[in-house]
């Protein structure tokens, strides 16, 4: 069986847990008898092929200028338009990439018949004139490769619209992942309807579309009114090959607390730092860490400067790779507060490194891990209790951290992707 995938990162160029789950998955079919044809806006040529091919869709040149899905694949002269509603980037950043933009005058672009348009695979100010350009790409690929897979499978909204294109053309079946939706990563007053309008018509044009939690798979039937017999729930895993216990030292005798992903509302960090004061009433001995950045990063930092516990709290910024695995090792507790997380990959990867964790309620991983302490994300009462008793009580510590591992251990790609596999199969 082969599988035309189109994500929008592969590691260890990735700036969130998608790139992460998708090097996951496709090592995981690649044991389960399934090739796939991995393609992505902007391949840096590093990224680990053992399991898979990955396609540069900044090397293809266009071939279907022509309308076929119509308002996406067209010829069309995209203009630039000022909006900040673009996920995943902080203000800084934005504001960066448009006085960028400003200086080089590329605030129109064209592509034409037989030309390759250069992705930059960011989640930059271009982001949507990308999505659309994607599309475009993915029809070509898909044309080209026709003989070399028998599905097509789209990762998050980015890819949803190649994944139309490539079907539309095709006639192949599709499935869409859902890793995310509009509704997990802010509040409804401030969601982006550009971004709710490609998820919904990616939902309503595949012929399967798996989540990557029961919560996940609610909100797909709710709120975007989607056929219950066609959503399917495969939970997300953890990867374990080629990782080794880090042996690190630490420059101090506190214990650390730890948070690890992007600061924004979806992941609660003002609950975590609300906590962390909390339980520095009760105890001076521990250190609380937050890992990552995210639009949210000043107010934080604002936050524990008015909290007085500034003496006590770290940023450290965006982490990757194996400083990723350097902190997980440095730690005594994780804690994922996500207001809603569809999964939460972290947790995994911080009880697979024999750290005990605490998760929200809200989450999906809640779904799957048993001995990790479980909290909502409002209660911060709660969350400080659980981190105070997993600091104070090393025979607490000792068992969450060890029936954790051995519990993690049991969630492998090799297994989800079995189900995988099996959606496929029911499309051929």
């Amino acid at each position: 069986m082969r599988v035309l995938m189109f994500g929008w990162e592969f590691p260890p160029h990735i700036a969130g847990g998608l790139g992460t789950a998708c090097e996951g998955i496709v090592k995981g079919l690649a044991h389960n008898g399934v090739e796939t044809l991995f393609v992505m806006p902007s391949a840096s040529g590093d990224e680990d092929q053992s399991a898979t091919t990955i396609l540069n869709a900044s090397d293809v040149e266009v071939r279907n200028v022509s309308s076929t899905v119509e308002e996406f694949i067209n010829k069309t002269k995209y203009v630039y338009v000022d909006s900040s509603l673009v996920p995943y980037v902080d203000p800084e950043e934005y504001f960066s990439a448009i006085e960028e933009m400003k200086r080089e005058g590329r605030l129109e672009t064209t592509v034409g018949f037989g030309q390759k348009f250069k992705f930059s695979g960011k989640y930059g100010a271009t982001l949507m004139e990308e999505v659309a350009r994607y599309a475009q790409v993915g029809g070509t690929i898909a044309m080209q490769y026709v003989d070399r897979f028998d599905v097509i499978h789209a990762h998050d909204w980015l890819t949803y619209l190649a994944g139309i294109a490539a079907k539309e053309l095709t006639g192949k079946p599709l499935v869409v992942h859902v890793h995310a939706t509009s509704y997990d990563r802010g509040d409804e007053k401030h969601i982006d309807t550009r971004v709710l309008d490609i998820e919904t018509r990616g939902m309503q044009a595949a012929d399967r579309v798996v989540t990557v939690s029961d919560l996940t798979r609610n909100i797909v039937i709710n709120r975007y009114h989607i056929d219950p017999a066609k959503v399917v729930t495969v939970h997300n895993a953890v990867d374990f090959s080629g990782r080794e216990n880090l042996q690190v030292e630490r420059g101090v005798r506190d214990k650390v607390v730890t948070f690890l992903g992007r600061i924004t509302f979806q992941k609660g960090p003002e609950y975590f730092i609300e906590a962390a004061a909390k339980v520095l009433k009760r105890t001076k001995g521990v250190r609380f860490v937050m890992a990552g950045s995210g639009d949210m990063m000043n107010r934080a930092i604002r936050q524990v400067a008015r909290l007085g516990i500034s003496d006590r709290f770290h940023f450290t910024g965006f982490l990757r790779g194996a400083d990723v695995q350097k902190m997980f090792a440095l730690s005594d507790v994780y804690i994922m507060p996500s207001v809603s997380e569809p999964f939460g990959i972290s947790p995994l990867e911080a009880m697979r490194t024999g750290v005990p964790s605490i998760i929200s309620h809200q989450s999906g991983a809640a779904e799957v891990l048993k001995y990790a302490f479980k909290v909502d994300f409002w209660d911060v009462d709660a969350m400080a209790d659980d981190i105070y008793a997993l600091l104070q009580y090393p025979v607490l510590s000792q068992f969450a951290a060890k029936k954790g591992f051995d519990e993690v251990n049991e969630l492998k790609w090799n297994n989800a992707t079995a189900k995988l596999k099996k959606v496929y199969e029911s499309l051929i």
